[in-house]
């Protein structure tokens, strides 16, 4: 397995890579099971794999975690490695930006509300970071996942209407036994915390148990979702059920039809969805 530090040798390994279709797989590092399911997946969709591990700055708001947020290089490269990956790109911020980089892409419907409305400036660091790997890495196939379901969103809305030349691959949440999603986050959660998280998992599950009971009122779905998880002792940023293209709001429950949530759990913020009207065999 390669391990590239720079611009440079990274478009230098591709292009190396003659006749290969490869799949790229942008991650902010402190990797878990999840990730390991994308790269998995990548083998599935291509001959070879290259990850990326890059904590982003432009994609932080001023008061949030990018300084603590978790860095395991050792451990990272560990995870890759019994992947199969072929290639870790691992960039500094002053390789990714130049000095007074001023152009960044951003998108301005998709992103407006759920995280984009609480964390303004996010999907503009995502789009641009994003596109950048596009660029850099030279992959046909990106697999995302859809834990960050906004997010997938949003970048399939970039390709789109930038014409951008790759494939887009969401790929399922990996969640624990219990439920509670995956996520680099996690790692920041006290004992207690690790139970109270719970409830953003059991609130998508009885939001799903409404609707299978053959409520459709979006709204009773999102007083349910609260309550679950204020009773968890979870302080809710969001809970709101979205169309599963554009993500707009519904007043009525619709096929791919989707529920997401965002919570903090002490001073961690959480997010989690799920298809309201699909087989959610997780939620037992």
């Amino acid at each position: 397995m390669e391990v590239l530090r720079t611009v440079g040798a990274m478009r230098a390994w591709r292009k190396a890579q003659t006749g290969r279709r490869l799949a790229g797989v942008p991650t902010m590092g402190a990797l878990h099971a999840g990730h390991a399911r994308l790269m998995a997946e990548g083998r599935r969709h291509a001959d070879g794999v290259v990850a990326s591990i890059f904590v982003n700055p432009t994609q932080f708001g001023p008061n949030e975690d990018f300084k603590k947020y978790p860095r395991d290089e050792a451990g990272d490269l560990a995870v890759c490695e019994a992947a199969g990956v072929d290639a870790v790109f691992m960039p500094t911020a002053d390789e990714m930006y130049a000095p007074g980089a001023s152009v960044f892409v951003d998108e301005t419907k998709l992103g407006a509300g759920l995280c984009g409305a609480k964390r303004p400036g996010h999907f503009r660091g995502v789009c641009t970071v994003v596109l950048k790997l596009f660029n850099i890495m030279g992959a046909e196939v990106f697999l995302f996942g859809e834990k960050d379901y906004q997010q997938l969103a949003v970048i399939r809305r970039m390709v789109r209407d930038l014409d951008v030349d790759v494939e887009i691959v969401g790929v399922p949440i990996v969640r624990e036994a219990d439920g509670l999603a995956m996520s680099s986050r996690n790692r920041y959660l006290s004992v207690e915390e690790r139970a109270n998280a719970l409830g953003l998992s059991r609130a998508l599950k009885e939001a799903a148990g409404l609707a299978r009971n053959g409520e459709t009122r979006a709204e009773a779905l999102r007083c349910e979702m609260r309550r679950v998880m204020e009773a968890h002792a979870l302080r809710v940023d969001y809970a709101e059920v979205v169309d599963g293209e554009t993500l707009e709001p519904l007043d009525v429950l619709k096929p791919g039809c989707r529920a997401l949530v965002a919570a903090f759990c002490g001073a961690t913020r959480l997010i989690d969805n799920s298809g309201v009207l699909e087989g959610l065999e997780w939620m037992g």
